[in-house]
């Protein structure tokens, strides 16, 4: 192999469990099969830090590999081994006939269907995949796992449809990274599309040669919905706390009631979600002038505006139950059957089910619809003359600009689509093979639907912002806190105040990148880390 791929090395432990490696003075992240986060899986993705398999993993998949060929020469009816899988399963394999069943099931199964994906989901699947095989479960020759880590490395990305799996481990989908490892189908490098066999040739790699349960190993899965909902996690973590930050800079745009955000009264009901809400918002508004100018008429602002820390701080307490169900996924076996190496067993099970996470994920879902709506209706409000005491739509000439009215209903179109996307899918399976396979999850779907949430929810938040900017601008001599202050400076460096009625979706699409892109996010948390720090 080449030398840069660098697939195995030496741990040395972070302070989450993390392994870290240097290579060639290049910062390796180690895989041991234990402890990989969603930040790990966003690191390797996006980032393309480089991975390094640890050397404790490589014995666990030597000794499971060995316990597959002593069980296969006894002639032990192992499910994927030397008998067929799903209703196949009473189909016998012949020992001379391993290689070609394998590369048969992987051909058989690759049937999933446009659109696909982007590079950064691709690697993420490539990556959730080897962690798992690093579990030792699966009997799979450890060359397999060597091929994802090279693949990660080198920047070659396997063509993978998005579509087709019901989400009862991904066989439709991931099977054509199978493909790829043994030279057939289509990858991606460097933006360039080509035949896997010419990248292989070009990287200095040779086909994979596949053997007993190799097959079964690449194709049973959930690393398709698991890969991409660790991404999905990260991106909602993010736009959870630039929610608080967007509400913050509403509350001094109205001159809101600040005792909802009293400690004292979340203390009494201390879910861990609204109170790490609360931090945030309390930190924004530091030395904001909101502290010491009540507003009389505020004192029972609408709920929108008073529970927004309960509110978002449901959906962090989604988003957390979501994570550990996930990692746990991430650091486990999803494999049947499981290779029970120290028992010297093999077990047909079902622990590709994936529906506790899958649960999370739609729960989430409808967590941020909730954020969406009480998004909506604070901008809403925001240009109600009748609540602000400012002019209508928030225009800067009444007899002159239309201001923000239209926009409302852009807003309204897209907290529509969210609550439709929020509906859960989980339970929409069919009986296939045979009524062999009557349970499924239709994860990578509800994976899906919340990255699409997400992306409509940045849309809705960058309108919140807009709102509340150009009512901080038309109220005037506001002093804002250190943490809207930074996000109000960013947002008027990118969009500048209304004076006149402008082209709306130039201004919207504006703010959504720099809420989309973490721009706004990363802005807010500077300043208030060098507040801190300072």
């Amino acid at each position: 192999m080449p030398e840069d791929t660098a697939v195995f090395g030496t741990v040395t432990t972070g302070d989450h469990g993390v392994g870290s490696h240097s290579v060639n003075g290049i910062n390796h992240l180690i895989l041991d099969g234990d402890s990989l986060s969603i930040e790990d899986v966003d690191g390797v993705a996006r980032q393309r830090r480089p991975v390094v398999i640890a050397a404790e993993a490589r014995e666990r998949l030597e000794a499971a590999r060995k316990v597959i060929f002593e069980l296969a020469a006894e002639g032990v009816p192992v499910y994927g081994l030397n008998r067929g899988v799903g209703w196949n399963k009473d189909k016998i394999i012949d020992s001379g006939y391993f290689e070609a069943y394998n590369r048969n099931l992987l051909l058989s199964h690759s049937a999933g269907v446009q659109p696909d994906a982007p590079e950064e989901v691709v690697r993420a699947v490539m990556l959730a995949r080897l962690n798992g095989l690093l579990a030792g479960a699966t009997g799979a020759q450890p060359e397999i796992a060597e091929r994802y880590a090279e693949f990660l490395n080198l920047g070659i990305h396997p063509v993978l449809p998005l579509r087709g799996s019901v989400g009862a481990a991904d066989i439709t989908t991931i099977s054509h990274i199978g493909l790829a490892m043994i030279g057939e189908g289509e990858v991606d490098v460097a933006g360039r599309r080509l035949p896997a066999l010419e990248a292989l040739a070009a990287a200095g790699l040779a086909p994979l040669s596949l053997g007993p349960k190799d097959g079964l190993a690449i194709v049973s899965s959930n690393a398709l919905s698991a890969g991409n909902g660790a991404l999905a996690l990260v991106e909602i973590r993010d736009l959870l706390e630039a929610a608080d930050y967007v509400y913050a800079l509403s509350l001094e745009a109205i001159r809101g009631n600040i005792s909802p955000l009293d400690e004292s009264v979340h203390r009494k009901r201390p879910f861990p979600g609204q109170l790490g809400s609360l931090s945030q918002v309390r930190a924004a508004l530091k030395n904001s002038d909101l502290w010491s100018g009540f507003n009389p008429e505020s004192l029972q602002d609408p709920l929108s505006f008073r529970d927004a820390c309960q509110i978002h701080g449901a959906a962090r307490d989604a988003l957390d139950y979501t994570r550990q169900q996930l990692e746990i996924h991430l650091n486990s076996s999803d494999d049947n059957p499981c290779v029970l190496t120290e028992e010297r067993r093999i077990l047909s099970c079902a622990n590709y089910d994936p529906v506790t996470w899958t649960l999370g994920f739609e729960m989430l879902g409808s967590a941020l619809h909730h954020v969406s709506k009480s998004s909506c209706y604070r901008m809403i409000k925001l240009g109600d003359p009748g609540f602000t005491g400012l002019s209508r739509f928030l225009t800067a000439d009444p007899s002159r600009s239309i201001g923000f009215c239209t926009v409302q209903k852009t807003a309204a179109s897209l907290d529509a689509e969210i609550r439709h996307l929020s509906n859960p899918v989980s339970a929409d399976y069919m009986s296939l093979a045979g009524d062999i396979e009557d349970h499924a999850a239709n994860s990578p779907y509800v994976v899906s639907k919340l990255r699409e949430i997400a992306d409509r929810l940045a849309y809705i938040l960058a309108i919140e912002a807009l709102h509340a900017a150009q009512a901080i601008d038309l109220r005037g001599g506001l002093r804002l806190g250190e943490g809207t202050g930074a996000g109000y400076e960013l947002l008027r460096s990118e969009i500048p105040f209304l004076s006149e009625d402008r082209n709306q979706t130039v201004d919207i699409e504006r703010a959504y990148h720099l809420f989309k892109d973490g721009k706004w996010l990363n802005a807010v948390k500077n300043k208030l880390s060098n507040h801190i720090n300072n």
